[in-house]
């Protein structure tokens, strides 16, 4: 039932970016046509009505109704920001100390993941500069102002010493602060594991406020997304023009393929290099896996059956399976960290940020930090998303409408996404049980489809 709801709204997001695209372009259209009949009065009634910035100089007694409906959406997930990093993060750290008597398998296991993440981050960095370079990112859109010169961050380093809050309250009340909040959420979560049974409030509200805001997010994007979606987009086109889209598809394209490379031969080689084994046998049976995760768009729905595969048909011993892939679910996250660098060079080209290689390492470290405190709630990457542009200074008005465009087109995006994670968690646990001598490579060797489908038939019904 939750699949069928996952897809209905899969749909339905998906249905909402045609029909806006398909309004914007007829809005373009219409506008066109109006101003070259003479008659630019009607549009500027019409735009007043439907797509004026309320917030800007000169419009206030504009009324904007897709506006005022994409910035209560973009509003209501900015605001779940601060609560949703810090508990995330806290949560992750108080979840190793599971893997505390594990002593090896945990180190092994961690090293793992951010070995991937990292070789992820490296190969998207590469990939998102080159496109940035090759100005497939520079948006030639009118009506908003780029950034001239660097962000609002001169020197990348600062944001080591803004790390560190001089006053934890004003950290808490600040989106472009997020990064303070990770460095206080790495401490909170790290002296929790440490005391152990001696703290016990502050896991559970955590845990319990990080269930509300699962909640609350997954209220937003099922009710308001759709709706949200189609005013974004009609509103993008019928503002600024087609162009503004061009870098979009080139951003959806780019991430999609990259996505796809690292998913189909990154994983594959990844194996055959820490295991000895094939990689194309690797693929085979994680198949299934890969596509549910692509379905359902959410690691926590795919964990079961990841768990399954990963023991009985990848021959990972389960003491390693019931380590490994939960704590993945947490803290490995090679998909999102793509997206996240790659949106980030998007979004600075388009906003007109001048990016050095400096900028795209810190970008990179951000990335590694926020993918880690990503919790399994549809479009929590997208939204953590925001603690990277905060941190780098991307927050002129062509960043955050770039950035409300990615949360109107990611959603094919984040399914994808999920696929990588999902996969990437299942290669670190069969490295780190080849490592253990705990793989079994008879049962990975040998074709689990025949010998197990006479038995697998009756329960799939």
């Amino acid at each position: 039932m939750k699949n069928r709801k996952t897809q209905h709204l899969t749909a339905h997001m998906l249905g909402a970016l045609a029909l806006g695209l398909l309004a914007g372009i007829l809005m373009i259209l219409l506008r066109e046509h109006l101003n070259a009949s003479g008659n630019t009065s009607v549009w500027n009634t019409i735009n007043n009505i439907f797509f004026a910035d309320i917030s800007a100089q000169g419009n206030e007694s504009a009324i904007g109704l897709f506006y005022i409906i994409g910035q209560v959406f973009v509003r209501a997930l900015q605001a779940v920001i601060v609560p949703m990093v810090f508990t995330s993060i806290v949560l992750a750290m108080v979840r190793i100390k599971d893997a505390s008597r594990l002593g090896r398998i945990a180190s092994l296991t961690i090293g793992c993941f951010f070995l991937t993440t990292g070789i992820a981050i490296v190969i998207a960095a590469a990939v998102g500069m080159a496109a940035y370079n090759a100005h497939l990112f520079a948006n030639t859109a009118t009506g908003l102002s780029a950034a001239e010169g660097s962000a609002s961050s001169t020197n990348p380093l600062m944001i080591i010493v803004n790390a560190i809050p001089s006053n934890i309250a004003d950290a808490f009340t600040n989106n472009g602060g997020v990064l303070a909040i990770v460095v206080c959420a790495l401490a909170v979560g790290l002296a929790c594991n440490k005391l152990g049974d001696k703290v016990s409030i502050v896991p559970k509200a955590c845990a319990e406020v990080s269930d509300i805001i699962t909640v609350l997010l997954t209220w937003i994007i099922n009710n308001l997304g759709p709706a949200a979606i189609f005013c974004l987009i009609t509103r993008t086109c019928a503002s600024y023009g087609i162009s503004y889209l061009k870098p979009a598809a080139v951003y959806m394209i780019l991430t999609t393929v990259l996505l796809l490379i690292v998913l189909l031969f990154g994983y594959p080689l990844f194996v055959r290099l820490t295991t000895g084994m094939k990689g194309s046998t690797f693929m085979k049976k994680m198949g299934k896996v890969a596509l549910f995760g692509f379905s359902t768009s959410s690691s926590a729905a795919t964990l079961p059956l990841n768990m399954k595969t990963a023991a009985n048909e990848l021959g990972v011993d389960e003491e390693i399976t019931s380590f490994v892939l939960p704590l993945g679910m947490t803290i490995n996250m090679d998909g999102t960290a793509i997206m996240q660098v790659i949106a980030a060079l998007f979004i600075a080209g388009c906003a007109g940020y001048h990016v050095t290689l400096s900028s795209v390492l810190v970008i990179g470290l951000l990335a590694v930090v926020a993918s880690i405190g990503t919790p399994a709630a549809p479009g929590a990457g997208a939204v953590i998303l925001f603690t990277i542009l905060s941190a780098m200074g991307y927050t002129n008005d062509m960043a955050l409408m770039t950035y409300t465009l990615i949360l109107a087109i990611n959603r094919p995006i984040e399914m994808l996404v999920t696929s990588l994670n999902v996969t990437g968690d299942a290669a670190c646990a069969c490295a780190v049980a080849k490592k253990e001598n705990v793989l079994h490579e008879d049962i990975y060797n040998s074709d689990e489809e025949k010998t197990e489908a006479p038995e697998s038939a009756p329960a799939e019904n």
